[in-house]
């Protein structure tokens, strides 16, 4: 549909637009254009652990793709409310409804998960087409096995593994299985390395990893694919924590030269969801600059 009516237009029309007007018709085609052919407009997806970091950046990745978004978020709301409404301005002129809504929850609570799924079908009016379980925590103590708490075992797994399969288990009900839908689970490379310090925390990214690989196939022939990104080193609070410079420089030395950023993950996950990923299936993603 044209800007304007050309009905009635002829070379001795007066009514010309001047060279501002012109500007601003021309670049509120170009932004209608933009989001009109972004290629997962009105996918819906649910991120979790999307307040900060790995999780932030995704967000930010699948709204530039169209998406919307459920952030979820375990206790700062403020990080989490900040960035839904930071989405919401930026395309709050092309859209009629929100690009983001937050939604607070404890992934390892099942009726937190099934809340999250809830949230989209509400905000949004369907349900949601992607998963992204981006949600994990590690002991930034890194205690040898044999000096792991019972606590921090069982912390770890509350949140990295048990979270994990709650979500796959309500994506798996949820996600349209009628030829379309994205599953995107975290571990790490680590899993790669078998590092002294990580036993418990590597433990829950192996649990991860096994249960995508299943899940995926036990998805076939749905329309509906499941695959795991285990990034490397990268910069984030989680990969800070603890460690000293020592270490870091031997991180750095294994990984191309430096740490990863945000950046270089986000864009992994938005191929992952995209329909040219379709084939990809049940694989481990390791996005880890060569350190493993």
């Amino acid at each position: 549909m044209p800007l304007y009516n050309t009905k009635h237009s002829s070379s001795k029309n007066t009514n010309k637009l001047n060279p501002k007007q012109t500007y601003q018709t021309e670049k509120m085609a170009t932004e209608i254009s933009h989001v009109t052919t972004m290629p997962l407009e009105n996918r819906i997806a649910v991120v979790t652990g999307a307040s900060r970091g790995i999780g932030r950046e995704i967000i930010m990745q699948l709204a530039s793709l169209g998406e919307r978004l459920v952030l979820n978020y375990a206790s700062n709301s403020a990080q989490a409310d900040s960035l839904a409404a930071e989405l919401n301005s930026r395309y709050s002129s092309l859209i009629d409804t929100p690009r983001a809504v937050t939604v607070q929850g404890d992934v390892s609570d099942p009726d937190a998960v099934r809340a999250m799924f809830d949230r989209a079908e509400q905000a949004f009016g369907s349900q949601a087409h992607i998963l992204v379980a981006c949600a994990g925590i590690l002991n930034s103590k890194y205690p040898l096995l044999a000096e792991t708490t019972i606590e921090d075992f069982d912390e770890m797994f509350r949140v990295n593994a048990r979270g994990t399969f709650l979500l796959c288990r309500e994506a798996a009900k949820r996600l349209p299985s009628n030829g379309w839908g994205r599953i995107v689970t975290f571990s790490s490379s680590i899993l790669g390395t078998l590092l002294p310090g990580y036993g418990a925390y590597t433990a829950t990214n192996a649990a991860v990893e096994t249960m995508t690989k299943i899940l995926a196939k036990e998805l076939q022939g749905t329309g509906v694919t499941a695959n795991v990104v285990a990034p490397g080193p990268v910069k984030t609070d989680l990969f800070f924590g603890g460690k000293d410079e020592d270490f870091v420089k031997k991180v750095t030395e294994r990984s191309s030269g430096r740490i990863g950023e945000t950046t270089d993950i986000a864009p992994v996950v938005g191929f992952l969801v995209c329909e040219g990923a379709g084939w990809v299936n049940g694989q481990v993603i390791r996005v880890n600059g060569g350190f493993v």
